[in-house]
């Protein structure tokens, strides 16, 4: 069942993005990464595109670890999985005794497995506890945030991670509610959200709950915070000639990534030096003009591609010492 309803977004796209760094030859085979394994769609297409290449796959969600084990059996030891959250790369490597590693890969969000499963609480769309943790073996769920949180916190937490216009309104009432009773489950927030948004609010955007799910699932899961760490430690991971792909699917994601790439790829130098020096120059090419988007067939046949914002960069020097 979790094979047939996951699709992949924009696979093909990031193989090719992945591909001049994973066909080279060398004493050794190539490593790729996949930071954010998920049900291992993407992970099963790099093992069999690329068949010298060792995957190394990284996720905090034991049951897609699990589930991934499964799909990927067949390669044997060429797939390593590991209980990480992503910023943990470096020292997943190091563990692993991988000084540096050809190529990698991050498909932010939520996978699809985390949205299908009614019980998890990330899906605005039917009734479950609000818990949005993707490792469920640590820290607080959503309820707790929702229960907890000064007025304040909430508020900057909805337009920060949620974009959220109306974060006061749905504050206030969250605020007034949680004192009659505290939340549980998500029909109840659902349902508030509607009632304290004004007529013209619900009628743009899809399910008006949406923006506030995701600002709860991101502080839940330290999301952006987590990304700050883990795309610059990526990078430096990567050999020379190793490249980067990334699917972002919300504009601060993609920021962060866009912020990351356009420093390596700039020039550091002092303005006005007649010749740069080999340590003022980038590290990093870019591979994207800007951020790529998904077909509109893709986005016909995957609803959940839609977002996706593709971006990718090459290492072309080491950090100078």
């Amino acid at each position: 069942m979790s094979q047939t309803r996951h699709v992949p977004v924009m696979l093909q796209r990031c193989l090719d993005l992945l591909a001049p760094a994973l066909e080279a030859s060398g004493p050794q085979p190539p490593v790729v990464v996949d930071c954010t394994l998920g049900l291992g769609g993407h992970s099963e297409a790099l093992l069999a595109a690329f068949p010298t290449a060792r995957l190394v796959a990284l996720d905090r969600d034991k049951e897609a670890l699990r589930l991934s084990g499964e799909r990927l059996a067949p390669y044997g030891d060429r797939a390593t999985l590991v209980h990480a959250v992503y910023d943990e790369l470096p020292e997943v490597l190091d563990r692993l005794g991988i000084p540096k590693v050809q190529g990698v890969l991050f498909d932010l969000g939520v996978s699809s497995m985390q949205l299908d499963e009614a019980d998890r609480g990330f899906a605005y769309a039917q009734d479950a506890p609000l818990d949005m943790r993707m490792d469920q073996t640590t820290g607080i769920g959503a309820a707790e945030v929702l229960n907890t949180y000064p007025p304040g916190e909430l508020v900057r937490i909805l337009r920060a991670y949620g974009e959220e216009k109306q974060a006061k309104r749905i504050v206030s009432a969250v605020v007034r509610e949680r004192e009659k009773e505290p939340f549980s489950n998500s029909a109840r927030l659902v349902e508030l959200i509607r009632d304290s948004l004004p007529q013209a609010a619900k009628r743009t955007g899809g399910n008006p709950a949406k923006r506030t799910f995701q600002a709860l699932r991101i502080e839940v899961n330290g999301e952006l915070t987590v990304l700050e760490r883990a795309v610059p430690a990526a990078v430096q991971s990567l050999a020379v000639g190793g490249r980067i792909a990334v699917l972002s699917y919300h504009s601060l994601e993609d920021r962060l990534v866009k912020q990351v790439f356009a420093a390596g790829a700039a020039n550091t130098a002092p303005p006005g030096l007649p010749v740069v020096p080999e340590r003022y120059q980038p590290r990093l090419k870019l591979l994207t003009r800007g951020a790529e988007l998904p077909t509109e067939e893709e986005v016909a046949e995957n609803r959940r591609a839609a977002p996706a914002r593709l971006r990718g960069a090459q290492r072309i020097r080491e950090e100078e010492r």
